[in-house]
């Protein structure tokens, strides 16, 4: 990758958008030649991979103290933007696998919970920002008050989120919780404490859901569908059930990839939901192994990329240095989750490959975050010129 210190322009990242971009439609294309789209999924993306460079170039107009200064109104208005949505008719707000995720308007559908987990990422961040200010010396009182913050602020979205139901986004927020909490630099004797009651927690309410199925779906804001592919992936594929179909799959579109793949318009390996949660297994029958390796390597580098952003940032803008943290862990989660499903090693969440599976939402939300990155990128390249 191209060396961006002396340069405003952050080189490599760009060329790491575009890849993205290139794999992302010429999968949906080669997609759709298996017939298994109809709806022009590729020439759709393009046009939100378009939507997003616009966006993310407009980010480029403000600056860190600006976004930080917005962070509670863009927080504020995901909320209302989840609120409205449990309340509106079907007319706008059509359930859709069970879940009232998305606003269906004409030409096109909106999934508030995208961009509410950027504005949740930008508002933790301001938040352990303004807690820092107040408390410049920190003790276990102080931290356990920001713990408690920090909980609160992803808490609101995650209730609303629940509501759809929607299982697997709200996971993600609790992952991005918990690693907003670790780089926010609470005591590490806390955070253990909570990371034990948090887990215990989790396995009470899988082991509920699989054993008291029934009582589960009734009183937790779960659905039967959630619960088959829970139970699909402790069984290891063993139940019949739409889940274990679709993993058995997607195993065999990956696998008939071979090295090199089939490459475009050659697919053979029919994959429901292809576009959106399955999208790997089609980048591993068109590309074989080496295709999907080399997009997971380009993932660790994005990955790299920010973290070392982040640390860079902490000692000239804390706020930019946070965000960098929260957005690594919302990119990362994704990819882990969703090849892990593909694979069946994970269960089958609808947690999309971000900047890769097909979604106006997820893509104009990611590149909404990969704008505040940039930004973040021009800054901290900035404050280098200042210094010398």
């Amino acid at each position: 990758m191209m060396d961006t210190t002396n340069s405003r322009v952050p080189t490599d990242l760009i060329l790491v958008l575009l890849f993205f971009m290139g794999i992302s439609i010429a999968s949906l294309y080669n997609m759709e030649q298996l017939s298994q789209g109809h709806d022009g999924f590729a020439f759709k993306q393009a046009v939100w991979f378009t939507a997003g460079t616009a966006i993310l170039v407009g980010i480029r107009f403000f600056d860190l103290h600006q976004l930080y200064k917005l962070s509670l109104p863009a927080y504020l208005f995901g909320i209302a933007l989840l609120a409205v949505l449990l309340v509106s008719p079907a007319s706008i707000a059509e359930p859709v696998n069970g879940a009232k995720s998305w606003f269906t308007l004409p030409g096109f559908s909106l999934q508030p919970s995208e961009f509410t987990k950027i504005s949740t990422i930008m508002y933790l961040a301001a938040t352990i920002v303004n807690h820092k200010k107040k408390f410049q010396k920190h003790t276990f009182k102080t931290d356990l008050y920001l713990l408690l913050k920090l909980v609160a602020v992803t808490a609101l979205p995650v209730i609303l989120i629940m509501q759809q139901p929607d299982f697997g986004t709200s996971v993600v927020y609790l992952v991005i919780l918990g690693a907003t909490v670790i780089f926010s630099g609470i005591n590490w004797k806390l955070i253990s404490l909570t990371a034990l009651l948090f887990i215990g927690v989790a396995a009470g309410l899988m082991f509920a859901a699989v054993q008291y199925t029934e009582l589960a779906t009734t009183a937790l804001p779960i659905d039967q569908y959630q619960v088959d592919r829970l139970e699909t992936w402790l069984s290891g594929g063993e139940q019949q059930s739409d889940e274990s179909y679709q993993v058995s799959k997607s195993l065999t579109a990956i696998g008939s990839g071979q090295l090199l793949g089939k490459g475009i318009g050659d697919l053979q390996v029919y994959i429901p939901e292809a576009q959106t949660d399955f999208i790997f297994a089609i980048v591993g029958e068109s590309f074989g192994f080496i295709g999907c390796s080399f997009l997971i390597l380009v993932y660790f580098y994005l990955i790299y990329r920010m973290m070392t952003l982040g640390l860079q940032m902490s000692s000239i803008d804390s706020y930019g240095s946070y965000f960098c943290f929260g957005f690594l862990i919302m990119l990362s989660v994704h990819a882990f989750q969703n090849i892990s499903m593909t694979i069946g090693v994970m269960p089958i969440t609808g947690i999309p490959l971000l900047l890769i599976s097909y979604g106006g939402s997820s893509v104009l939300a990611t590149m909404l975050g990969m704008g505040v990155l940039y930004r973040i990128y021009e800054e901290y390249l900035t404050s280098q010129e200042r210094m010398f």
